[in-house]
């Protein structure tokens, strides 16, 4: 058995089935990232994992311990499994030493003195110690909600999507100083999010959950190179259907453009990306309109161009 196991959750609502024979073993200090989008049972998932919600069937273990469910036992939840929300949760009237040694107030003085010294160096809060939440921006709001649940050191952190109200640059940001965080303290970590690029941030290793079911885990090039379904090949980039044939995909980045030669198409629209436009073109035979990257920034609107592609480069998906 691994450190953290999940054998065959179950759980239904009136409405709907959650979670389907969910499954999971995980190495201590793996930091794993699940993707699915709202409604796949990300969250419900977090909440049985961290006994905080009755399943319907299934074991969690930790390190050999069944993890009980709030039937099971008195006080929901454990020291050594932290869940953390977007909601921050601090004491607005604490400083941010204050809330980090909050969940110590009960250890030896010396400890917890240490360890919020060494939180407070591990997540860069050395600064802000003597600031109040109102002070800080929602980043560092969210990296002392991070600091505090790690306190009493849990031998496992489950983040529910805990950076949706950032913007973009400050998530980002955040995520790469988590990263560090976290192997720095062999802490064992898994991430729920719907945002792809959030989750490759934090770590190589995925899960991709659909409607409660997982429907496909490995590294970030395992997933895009070989891709079991549609749905997961659009979450790395749009897929073009090739005229003619039975569930065959090529991706943007795949399509080779040129000035004669292939398959003739006329540039419908075009985008300017960072690193390339980004063209829609329609197909003259079929009447396809495809998503193409150019490179070269060559192509305008109204230009025809000729498409191809490198056979091994296609994807044969399932629905």
């Amino acid at each position: 058995m691994s450190f953290f196991s999940v054998q065959k959750i179950r759980k239904s609502y009136p409405d709907q089935t959650a979670l389907h024979d969910f499954s999971l073993e995980i190495q201590k200090g793996s930091l794993l990232s699940i993707v699915g989008e709202s409604g796949s049972g990300k969250s419900t998932l977090l909440r049985i994992l961290a006994g905080l919600e009755k399943q319907d069937s299934g074991t969690v273990y930790l390190n050999g311990e069944k993890i009980l469910n709030p039937s099971e036992k008195l006080v929901a939840g454990y020291d050594e499994i932290k869940l953390i929300h977007q909601d921050y949760h601090l004491y607005p009237n604490s400083t941010v030493e204050e809330n980090i040694a909050r969940p110590l107030l009960l250890y030896d003085k010396k400890y917890a003195q240490e360890r919020v010294k060494t939180l407070l160096k591990q997540f860069r809060l050395n600064k802000l110690a003597d600031r109040f939440p109102r002070q800080l921006s929602g980043g560092q709001q969210q990296k002392v909600a991070i600091a505090a649940a790690l306190a009493i050191e849990p031998e496992v952190l489950l983040l529910d999507e805990p950076f949706s109200s950032l913007d973009t640059i400050q998530t980002h940001q955040l995520i790469g100083e988590l990263a560090d965080s976290f192997k720095e303290a062999q802490t064992t970590v898994i991430f729920v999010t719907h945002d792809l690029d959030d989750a490759l941030r934090l770590t190589d290793d995925l899960l991709i959950l659909q409607k409660g079911k997982i429907v496909q885990q490995g590294s970030s090039q395992e997933l895009c190179e070989q891709p079991k379904s549609r749905y997961i090949a659009r979450l790395f980039s749009p897929i073009n259907a090739i005229p003619d044939t039975d569930n065959c995909f090529i991706r943007p980045t795949d399509v080779k453009l040129r000035t004669k030669g292939g398959l003739l198409a006329h540039v419908v629209d075009s985008r300017y990306l960072i690193h390339f436009n980004s063209l829609q073109i329609r197909l003259k035979e079929s009447g396809l309109i495809w998503e193409v990257d150019d490179p070269q920034r060559r192509f305008q609107i109204g230009d025809r161009v000729y498409v191809s592609w490198d056979k091994e480069k296609e994807l044969h998906l399932a629905r």
